[in-house]
């Protein structure tokens, strides 16, 4: 396997609750209707997800938020499901494999995302 890209993201919790009470709709946007079903603190986690998966597929323009969806396996693991333009970006550069880590402590929600393809050049 060779790591085709790295993201990382931060976002403020608070601050991301304020922009949902402030823009109707937003939540629509960003995520899913099961996504959209969490509390903030976790819609933060999965926005920071989303953003960092973004960086590590080398942020293009053009992809659409609700392509990604974040669940969690029944152990708590979060993993993505990709649709659409993600999916079509994701097959264009031979990802196989994505790892995902999140947190959320301290008035903070991270995450952390690797993309890896088979080996060869992307």
């Amino acid at each position: 396997m060779t790591i085709v890209g790295i993201g990382v993201d931060v976002c403020e919790i608070s601050r991301f609750e304020e922009m949902l009470l402030r823009t109707p709709g937003l939540v629509e946007r960003l995520f899913s209707p099961e996504e959209a079903r969490h509390r903030p603190a976790s819609l933060a986690g999965r926005f920071a997800a989303k953003e960092a998966f973004a960086k590590a597929l080398g942020s293009p323009g053009g992809l659409v938020w609700r392509d990604c969806e974040v669940r969690k396996t029944t152990d708590g693991q979060p993993y993505f499901v990709t649709t659409g333009t993600v999916a079509e970006l994701e097959q264009r550069l031979g990802i196989v494999r994505t790892h995902l880590s999140m947190s959320h402590d301290g008035g903070i929600a991270t995450a952390f995302v690797v993309c890896e393809n088979a080996g060869q050049e992307s």
